[in-house]
């Protein structure tokens, strides 16, 4: 059974390998010390990584393979990759394999037609942390299709997901409601349009289910056509049947129940040490799994961190414990004091910190060796957000925090 499962797709650098690698640290020299002992304790590893796209050349550039040997030194770790996608890419990972036979999986489970499948491979995963069956998966979706592969990614694994019994449901969000839109005829890719339909027949067909949900904030800001029906929901006139658009807090209601979302960068940890300290808790007792959200970008050039607070607030006002932690190039909406220019009529990043700070459910975190390795500080006045280090990090990962009765957390990278 995978214990704890992450999902990596986009470029893995360095930074990002090296505070994975103090996390696992943390866990296994706090939490778990007696996995190190015994070298061929029985069952699957705990931690397993899904490696797919652009994060497998993590496993041939020497700098991110000197701290993926270091990772792989734990035995409870191992790496399966996407077969098809080292082989598209030409990467060779021979030597890594030779020296972690038992680690490294790159051959996958075969799926449809027998043919192998890594999106099978991580369907299974899906399916062993949820029972009874039939279960539920979902995929988080925020960038667009046909420039992006994530979209084609959701439609093999909810495809997976299905064969595996499990019901299938896609939630689109910043440029993911573009998956949605009708009339999608690319000339070369996978027909994301097509694919939903698809997986919405193959459900109905199965008695499974099957839900698309697109954010209406979302989808008005993109031009998208929409009018309200007289029952409180959006009806859209350019989405492919089996996508409807709705306001975001019925979308979150889908990350009330405990299945597991997955993204096109993320993680699904379970919890551990019950009332271990933590850094917070859930102002109100909860069964939904918590939801960490990691904004690793900048704050201005794309609308990545906005819509990551937005969504924090939005899961947030829903009763979920949602923690958001500034880490990597993600830090810059801490530094300095941003003002924009009179007349301007939206707010900046640390305004919207400042007013929705100290909201139910919602806290935020600062990565401080972030900050380190660039040079620079948080901003004083940010005095809702909290300082944290590698201890910290590991804390908010691994332990259970007060008042949420869940057997996972959903972590999310934007």
């Amino acid at each position: 059974m995978n214990v704890h499962f992450f999902l990596l797709s986009h470029p893995l650098p360095a930074e990002r390998l090296s505070w994975i690698e103090e996390s696992l640290k943390f866990f296994f020299v706090q939490l778990a010390p007696e996995t190190l002992v015994h070298q061929k304790a029985a069952g699957t590893p705990p931690f397993t990584f899904f490696l797919t796209g652009d994060a497998l050349y993590s496993l041939q550039d020497p700098e991110t393979l000197q701290i993926w040997n270091i990772i792989l030194s734990f035995p409870p770790v191992r790496v399966v990759c996407d077969r098809q996608d080292l082989d598209l890419r030409g990467i060779a990972i021979g030597p890594l394999r030779m020296k972690f036979p038992d680690q490294i999986i790159d051959t996958n489970s075969p799926g449809q037609g027998g043919r192998p499948s890594f999106w099978k491979d991580l369907a299974l995963a899906a399916r062993q942390t949820k029972s009874p069956l039939p279960g539920t998966a979902g995929w988080f979706q925020t960038e667009s299709p046909y420039m992006h592969r994530s979209a084609e990614n959701a439609v093999c694994f909810l495809s997976a997901a299905l064969d595996e019994r499990l019901s299938a449901e896609l939630y689109a969000y910043l440029d993911g409601v573009h998956a949605g839109h009708h009339g999608q005829h690319p000339p070369e890719d996978t027909n994301i349009g097509e694919g939903l339909a698809s997986l919405s027949n193959r459900a109905a067909a199965a008695r499974l289910g099957f839900v698309a949900l697109g954010c209406s904030r979302s989808a008005a800001a993109r031009g998208y056509s929409t009018w309200n029906d007289g029952q409180g929901q959006v009806i859209s006139t350019c989405t492919v049947r089996a996508f409807r658009i709705r306001e975001l807090g019925q979308m979150i209601e889908r990350f009330l129940s405990p299945h597991i979302i997955l993204s096109s960068d993320a993680g699904v940890i379970r919890l551990m040490s019950p009332g271990a300290a933590s850094y917070d808790r859930a102002e109100r007792a909860s069964k939904a799994p918590p939801l960490t959200i990691l904004v690793t970008q900048g704050p201005y050039s794309t609308g990545t961190a906005f819509g990551a607070i937005s969504f924090a607030v939005a899961s947030a006002h829903k009763g979920i414990l949602t923690r958001v932690i500034f880490i990597e190039n993600g830090i810059y909406a801490l530094t300095g004091s941003h003002h924009a220019c009179e007349g301007h009529s939206a707010y900046t990043i640390q305004e919207i910190i400042d007013t929705v700070a100290g909201s139910e459910n919602l806290h935020f975190f600062a990565f401080t060796p972030s900050f380190q390795k660039r040079g620079v500080q948080k901003d004083k006045s940010l005095n809702a957000v909290l300082d944290i280090g590698y201890p910290g990090l590991g804390k908010i990962f691994f332990y259970s925090p007060g008042n949420v009765d869940a057997g996972h957390q959903r972590v999310l990278v934007f």
